[in-house]
């Protein structure tokens, strides 16, 4: 262990020399983590009157080490615990047509498969006010059974067959994706026209029938409903209403705030549990239920554009353990690459994150340790069973295998 670090010192001091004359840093010495570049928060602390600064979170990219992606950037030696010895990632599946990957990414341990939906609205998603978009899956057994022979640390890429879901006019533009909930997978919709909004209960399997939970607030519609996770202690569902759809063209003017909810399973009663955000997105949960993380994407307003100055942060709240109202509001992170779209949250605590540039990863504490760098936009992933992250990337999956354990999102 102490030759590892004393590795990783030479590294960091070596980094930080070359950057200091103009070099571009090197990627780790042979004996480190395979496909990782170690990048020292000292070694670009101070640019220099003339260096070399990122004018968009968006279309700009935080690689100093010019690495080809997919690759590991490590900001912290915590990082290295969630990697492991030997951690990997590589594209799995692509299609550059179509941005079949976008969200509600859900693992069904029953059948070792991945399911997932297509961009809502959005670029190269094929769907708009007149064409939903579509639910799909792929085999991780097809994944491990194509990565088999490849060079480790190679990053080269396979691209495993999707299967698409023939499922029933009442999913309407599918965003969001957790559980599975017994037997089903939970998919929370954006709706499309005047078509609702809602939550469902949809079997994996053929002919995958679907059970409606949720569809209206009192009566009114909801917005465009986006992201949902199951409490590991109670099971009720909470779940994220922004004004996507407006924004994307394929829903009326919203008529409630952007909103966080919770879905009480016993009574089938809801109720408002957060409240003031620019475009609530993503929510996740701790193991322990005690904290919950939502995503602010105020920066990305569809139609309107872009703005730097909203929101691009995740926040963190206590849970009221009576109520399950969130309260104690506080700033978890604010990314530097595009927003942070969907979030998960592993065994230990760490909170992992879509944003501009693949999946960034922050400790407990909020301390940025590393990111997926796919150099491309990740909107949610998801851990396929222990140590396999599959990444979302509109028209790839990425999988990293890494040493992290999946934290708890499927109930019996």
């Amino acid at each position: 262990m102490k030759n590892r670090w004393f590795k990783v010192a030479l590294t960091i001091i070596f980094q930080h020399l070359t950057w200091t004359f103009g070099q571009p840093p090197q990627p780790v010495p042979p004996g480190s983590p395979p496909q990782s570049v170690f990048i020292d928060p000292k070694s670009f602390a101070v640019l220099g009157p003339n260096g070399p600064f990122r004018n968009s979170s968006f279309t700009q990219f935080f690689n100093p080490t010019s690495g080809k992606p997919p690759f590991i950037q490590i900001f912290d030696e915590a990082f290295l615990d969630i990697l492991g010895p030997n951690p990997s990632i590589h594209e799995v599946a692509s299609n550059p047509d179509f941005a079949f990957a976008h969200e509600a990414p859900v693992y069904v341990p029953d059948t070792d498969e991945v399911f997932f939906a297509s961009n809502d609205g959005g670029a190269l998603g094929n769907s708009d006010i007149n064409h939903n978009n579509k639910v799909g899956k792929i085999s991780m057994q097809a994944v491990e059974k194509a990565l088999q022979g490849l060079k480790p640390g190679s990053g080269a890429a396979v691209n495993v067959s999707v299967t698409e879901l023939d499922l029933p006019d009442t999913i309407q533009m599918t965003n969001g994706g957790t559980g599975p909930l017994g037997s089903s997978i939970v998919l929370i919709t954006s709706g499309r026209g005047p078509l609702p909004p809602s939550i469902a209960l949809v079997n994996p399997k053929a002919p995958h029938n679907v059970t409606v939970l949720l569809d209206n607030f009192f009566g009114r519609q909801f917005n465009s409903l986006n992201d949902i996770k199951i409490h590991p202690v109670t099971g009720d569902l909470f779940f994220t209403d922004p004004t996507y759809g407006f924004l994307n063209h394929f829903r009326p003017e919203p008529l409630m705030r952007n909103q966080v909810y919770r879905l009480d399973m016993a009574k089938r009663s809801v109720r408002v549990v957060a409240t003031d955000f620019d475009k609530c997105n993503g929510i996740a949960f701790t193991p322990d239920g005690n904290t919950a993380y939502v995503t602010d994407t105020g920066a990305n307003s569809g139609f309107l554009g872009n703005n730097q100055t909203a929101p691009a942060t995740i926040y963190a709240f206590d849970v009221d353990p009576k109520s399950q109202a969130f309260f104690n509001r506080r700033i978890f992170a604010y990314t530097d690459t595009g927003i942070p779209d969907g979030v998960q949250v592993d065994a230990a605590g760490n909170v992992y994150a879509g944003c501009g540039d693949g999946v960034q990863v922050w400790s407990p504490e909020g301390t940025l340790l590393g990111k997926f760098f796919i150099e491309t936009t990740s909107a949610n992933m998801i851990f396929a069973g222990d140590g396999r992250l599959v990444i979302m990337a509109e028209t790839k999956i990425f999988v990293a295998k890494i040493a992290a354990k999946e934290g708890k999102v499927s109930f019996p």
